[in-house]
C-alpha cells in the first residue's frame, strides 16, 4: 500500500514538473499557437470540404492554409492598417488636450443639462464645469495611454513576422493532426464512452454557436457597419464599425449600442435625413443579422447565455490580448461542457 502511494505521489511530481517544464518552453509561442488554435477552429470545415476531392491530407491543409494567409495579407492587414492609423489620429487628438468634438458634445444644452442635474442630484463637491474639465483632461491623458501602446518600428515588425511564421506553422499541422490528436486524447479522459461522445457533442455545439454565431456575427454587422458609416462620411468609420462589431457582445443591446448612438448623433447633429438612414441602416442590416443569420448558423444547438459569452470575451481580451476575442469564450465553453459532464455524472450514479 505504501509502495503504491509513493509510486502514486512520486508519478504526481514527475508529471507536474514535466507539466511546469514544457509550458516555460512553450511559453514564448503561445499567441502563434492560439491563434493557430483559432484559425483551424474557424476554417476546418473548409478543410474537411476539401478532403471530399483531394485524398492528400497535407495537400489539403497547404491549400486552407494559404486561403488563411491570403485573407490575413489582404483585407485583414489593410483594416488593421487602416484602424491603428485611425486609433493613432484620434489618440493624437486626444493626447493634445483641444477636443473640439468632445468640447462641442459637453457643452451642448441637452448634455449641460444633464452635467448640472448629475451634480446637484448627487451633491457633488464640484461644479459642471469641473466636471467637463475632468473628463477632457481624462480623454487626453487616455490618448497619451493610447499612443504608447501603438506598435512601432522595426523591432515590432520582425516580431510580428516571426509570430506569423509560427502561426502558420500550427495551422497546417493542426488542420492535418488535429483530429487524430483529438482522437487519441480521449483514451486518457476518466470517461465512459457514451459521456465521451456527449462531451465532444456538446463542445461541438458550444464552439459552432460560440464561434460561428458570435464571433462571425460580430464580423458580419461590423463590416456592414463600418460601410455604412463610411456612405455616412462619419469620420473613423473603421474604428466605429470595429465598435459596432464588439458591442454586438453585449447582452440586451448588441450592435445597437453603437449604432444607434450614431444614429441619434446624426439626428441632432446632422440632419434628420441622415439620421432616418442611419436607423433603416441599423434595423434592416445591422441588428437584422442578430435575427437572421444568427439563427441560421446556430440552429438548435446548446448555446452559452449571451452574458457569459460577454464577460469571456471581455476577460479573454484581458488574459490573452486580441486573440481572446475568440480563446475567452472558447476556455470557457470548454469548462461548462465538462461541468455538464460531471454533472450529469453524478445524476447517473445518483439514479
Amino acid at each position: 500500500m505504501r509502495a503504491t502511494r509513493f509510486y502514486f505521489i512520486a508519478m504526481l511530481f514527475l508529471v507536474a514538473s514535466l507539466g511546469f517544464l514544457t509550458f516555460k518552453i512553450i511559453d514564448p509561442f503561445l499567441t502563434p499557437i492560439m491563434w493557430g488554435i483559432v484559425l483551424s477552429i474557424v476554417f476546418y470545415p473548409l478543410y474537411s470540404f476539401s478532403l471530399r476531392y483531394l485524398k492528400w491530407k497535407w495537400l489539403a491543409s497547404l491549400i486552407v492554409l494559404c486561403i488563411i494567409i491570403a485573407i490575413i495579407v489582404g483585407p485583414f492587414s489593410y483594416f488593421t492598417y487602416l484602424l491603428i492609423n485611425e486609433v493613432r489620429d484620434i489618440s493624437s487628438h486626444m493626447g493634445t488636450g483641444k477636443n473640439e468634438a468632445l468640447q462641442n458634445i459637453l457643452r451642448d444644452p441637452t448634455v449641460h443639462y444633464l452635467l448640472n442635474w448629475t451634480t446637484n442630484v448627487f451633491n457633488l463637491p464640484f461644479t459642471d464645469a469641473d466636471m467637463e474639465k475632468t473628463i477632457l483632461d481624462n480623454a487626453a491623458l487616455i490618448g497619451k495611454e493610447l499612443i504608447g501602446k501603438i506598435p512601432v518600428g522595426l523591432g515590432s515588425v520582425i516580431t510580428v513576422f516571426i509570430n506569423f511564421i509560427f502561426m502558420s506553422l500550427s495551422i497546417f499541422f493542426m488542420l492535418k493532426d488535429g483530429a487524430a490528436f483529438l482522437l487519441k486524447s480521449r483514451d486518457y479522459m476518466p470517461f465512459s464512452e457514451q459521456q465521451k461522445e456527449k462531451l465532444a457533442s456538446q463542445i461541438r455545439d458550444i464552439v459552432i454557436s460560440t464561434i460561428y454565431g458570435g464571433v462571425l456575427v460580430a464580423i458580419m454587422e461590423g463590416i456592414i457597419a463600418g460601410i455604412a458609416y463610411t456612405v455616412m462620411d462619419l469620420r473613423s468609420p473603421v474604428l466605429w464599425g470595429a465598435a459596432t462589431a464588439a458591442a454586438s457582445f453585449i447582452p440586451m443591446l448588441g450592435a445597437f449600442a453603437v449604432w444607434g448612438v450614431i444614429a441619434a448623433y446624426l439626428f441632432v447633429k446632422v440632419s434628420v435625413l441622415k439620421g432616418i438612414e442611419m436607423t433603416l441602416i441599423g434595423v434592416f442590416g445591422i441588428s437584422l443579422i442578430d435575427y437572421g443569420v444568427r439563427p441560421i448558423l446556430i440552429g438548435n444547438r446548446t448555446r452559452m447565455p449571451a452574458v457569459v459569452i460577454f464577460f469571456s470575451v471581455l476577460g479573454g481580451i484581458e488574459f490573452f490580448g486580441l486573440v481572446g476575442l475568440i480563446m475567452g469564450p472558447l476556455v470557457v465553453a470548454l469548462f461548462l461542457s465538462v461541468i455538464e459532464i460531471f454533472r450529469n455524472f453524478e445524476a447517473d450514479r445518483n439514479a
